[in-house]
């Protein structure tokens, strides 16, 4: 991902570092894939602490509500998780995803 990745993206690594640094349970979520139009691309990251407290983002509006949760369940169980989200053109608006995409999120437990 290296080059792939832009500022935003270092610095949201960097919080997670600096959170477990802190002695935080800490969860990074990265978007895996992508299926067409897609608010976040591959390699977007959203870091989680056991609070519920979260820097980044992988989507918007109800997926990131719903990758927190399971961020949650993450930090506890240890077991990591794909998630993938998918939204029909004509559901969007009506859940908060304008795009009408999909995406594939992967969410570990950083140790």
């Amino acid at each position: 991902m290296g080059d792939a990745l832009d500022l935003t993206e270092k610095d949201v690594l960097g919080i997670a570092e600096g959170w477990r640094r802190d002695g935080r349970a800490v969860a990074l979520a990265t978007v895996v894939e992508t299926w067409g139009s897609a608010p976040r691309p591959v390699g977007s990251h959203l870091v989680i602490d056991r609070e519920g407290n979260f820097e980044g983002s992988v989507s918007g509006g109800c997926v990131e509500g719903a990758v927190v949760g399971e961020a949650l369940e993450v930090i506890e169980d240890g077991r990591p998780r794909l998630l993938e989200f998918g939204v029909a053109d004509e559901t969007a608006w009506r859940v908060g995803l304008s795009c009408g995409g999909k995406i594939a999120v992967y969410v570990e437990r950083v140790n």
